[in-house]
């Protein structure tokens, strides 16, 4: 029997203005430290629960999504949220919020005037980024794995991707829970994402989806007929986001390959941009900004960051409408159950290695994680404070 749930958020019901969205996405652009899987935290303690833009299932729906698509996969689903609450001038909105803060910061340090982050502030915010994972993996397990097949799916997914990390082994994992669940688990319709996200449509999605593709295919050819510094730069940085799944730290060879081999940026000063960009918080995409400053100053840090962003803010427009309409089918929820399922093995899996394996080396930081977890649960200290008291008290430590 098919069990429909009632709308218990206002996703799709309720819009906002770009300046809100912006404002909401520049609080989490200045405080959300911790690579991509912390990020897809700090989105789920604002968005599902302190905001309610939409549910547990819904949420889950989106990251597996944007999982699926080239591009920086936390940065998509911010763009996703923000396209659902004020359409395309939203999405933009949302993207700039989130990036602008580390995007300026390594646009700074590459130019001499930013400084670097001392280790102990880095070590403090590594134990918060523990937390706040900690809460999302286990708030999402308490919605998302009911019932023993959901929890086997997890367990599975978990322990697949500990064994082949990597996107392969992601994207096989995600295929073979969504066969387990059309086969074996009955359609749950959640109905807080049927509304289309505002100023969003099929002709719009479809001429994102073409921009997308004319952009990769004619770009190479029109640097090579115009040979000149930043149109190299700007179609290799494209590329580049139109070619990586999931973001993170699978870009990093795809982008040395672009602006080390040609010379335009040394190895040494590539490597420092690179564990910069792991030391602010946003998007570890922000560090096309430092090598594109590196390059070619103010002009290069904004041709690069446009560049290498452009490709998942087309394909998450794109898609969007159509995925707003396939998702309603029931044998599309029944494969999504598993899905989601299987993103909190993903989560799970992530939490461990690396995060916990590169933050908790020893009691020190156990109860450190532990206190920065129970002040989260206790809902009285929101994640920004929490970033900040991690950040002194690592400072303070050291």
């Amino acid at each position: 029997m098919t069990d429909v749930r009632p709308p218990a958020h206002d996703q799709g019901s309720h819009t906002d203005s770009p300046w809100q969205v912006f404002l909401v996405f520049l609080r989490l652009g200045l405080t959300s430290f911790g690579g991509p899987v912390a990020h897809l935290g700090y989105f789920r303690q604002e968005f599902v629960l302190r905001r309610r833009w939409l549910g547990e299932a819904a949420y889950a729906e989106l990251v597996a999504l944007c999982q699926f698509l080239p591009g920086p996969a936390s940065s998509q689903v911010g763009i996703a949220l923000g396209l659902s609450r004020a359409g395309v001038p939203g999405a933009l909105c949302a993207w700039a919020g989130f990036t602008l803060p580390s995007a300026l910061a390594l646009t700074l340090l590459a130019l001499g005037v930013g400084a670097g982050v001392p280790p102990g502030v880095l070590k403090g915010l590594l134990l918060v980024t523990v937390a706040v994972v900690a809460q999302a993996l286990w708030g999402m397990a308490r919605s998302l794995c009911r019932g023993p097949l959901r929890i086997a799916i997890a367990l599975l997914a978990m322990f697949l991707v500990g064994r082949w990390p990597g996107l392969g082994g992601q994207l096989l994992v995600m295929l073979l829970a969504a066969l387990l669940g059309r086969l074996w688990i009955s359609p749950v319709l959640d109905v807080s994402l049927q509304q289309q996200p505002a100023a969003s449509s099929r002709r719009l999605g479809a001429m994102c989806l073409g921009l997308a593709l004319l952009l990769l295919l004619v770009l190479p050819g029109l640097a090579a007929i115009w040979p000149n510094r930043l149109l190299g730069l700007f179609d290799g940085f494209y590329r580049v986001g139109a070619l990586v799944f999931g973001g993170g730290h699978v870009v990093l060879p795809l982008l040395q390959a672009q602006v080390v081999e040609p010379g335009w940026v040394s190895s040494p000063l590539f490597l420092a941009g690179y564990a910069s960009a792991q030391a602010v918080p946003g998007p570890l995409f922000s560090v096309a900004a430092f090598l594109g400053a590196s390059s070619d100053g103010w002009t290069g840090a904004l041709v690069c960051l446009l560049a290498i962003f452009l490709p998942g803010l087309l394909l998450v427009i794109g898609v969007m409408p159509f995925w707003q309409a396939l998702r309603q089918r029931h044998s599309v929820q029944a494969a999504l159950a598993g899905v989601n399922a299987a993103v909190v093995g993903l989560l799970a899996a992530a939490l461990y290695q690396p995060l916990w394996t590169h933050s908790i080396t020893g009691p020190g930081e156990l109860a450190g994680a532990t206190l920065a977890l129970g002040l989260l649960c206790s809902g009285r200290v929101p994640p920004w404070m929490l970033v900040c008291l991690g950040a002194a008290l690592g400072a303070w430590l050291l």
